[in-house]
């Protein structure tokens, strides 16, 4: 049975991926890095700024995977921003708190922005394949980055409060969960919904034909 790690304390990402592979029977478990988040570099573009992200926690987690010495298929690890509407070298993480939720929703009220995610699919040491990414202790990883364009309506403050009050913003880069109650108030223009959920498309096809 193949195992396959997710490396993130993303729920949503888990019941995606765990959906995805049911009855194929492969073994998916979930576990937040131990090593702190990365923090988005500046001066790039978001669609870079995510890739880069995901390239540092793809490092995290072959280095975690050496010490522990657990071995899996495989490993994957994603990074989403939100772009902000106005400057494309502008991202929207998670919020730390209230405050900054709250601006965050109200800064896409009413418009369209674009979601990036990159994601990594890292391979062990003793894998046939090689990933075109080196990493510590022999792993290596894939990885694809890919966008998606999500559009808001405008929320009337009894909309913005329910959201926050909720809680639903919490963990999430630009304040929402476009499968959650935000989804009542947000629309896919262009792309994939996973890639707004937290993975890039391309990478989860990947996986899907690694366990053809």
């Amino acid at each position: 049975m193949a195992s396959i790690l997710l490396a993130s304390a993303s729920q949503r990402r888990y019941l995606w991926l765990s959906e995805l592979l049911e009855g194929s029977g492969c073994e998916v478990e979930s576990c937040a890095l131990a090593s702190p988040e990365p923090k988005p570099p500046g001066g790039l573009g978001v669609g870079m700024q995510a890739e880069v992200t995901c390239v540092a926690k793809a490092e995290s987690a072959a280095s975690e995977m050496v010490i522990s010495g657990t071995i899996h298929d495989m490993i994957v690890v994603a990074d989403t921003l939100v772009e902000d509407p106005e400057d494309p070298l502008v991202a929207m993480g998670k919020p730390d708190d209230v405050v900054a939720a709250t601006a965050m929703l109200l800064r896409l009220s009413g418009r369209r922005h674009r979601v990036w995610s990159s994601t990594a699919i890292l391979w062990p040491p003793e894998a046939v394949r090689d990933g075109a990414e080196a990493l510590h202790g022999g792993w290596s990883a894939d990885i694809w980055t890919e966008s998606a364009i999500v559009e808001f309506d405008d929320l009337p403050a009894d909309s913005l409060a329910e959201l926050i009050l909720s809680d639903s913003w919490v963990g999430k880069a630009g304040a929402y969960d476009l499968a959650g109650q935000a989804g009542a108030h947000a629309t896919l223009v262009e792309g994939y919904e996973v890639t707004v959920l937290g993975f890039a498309s391309t990478a989860m096809n990947e996986v899907l034909g690694e366990l053809d």
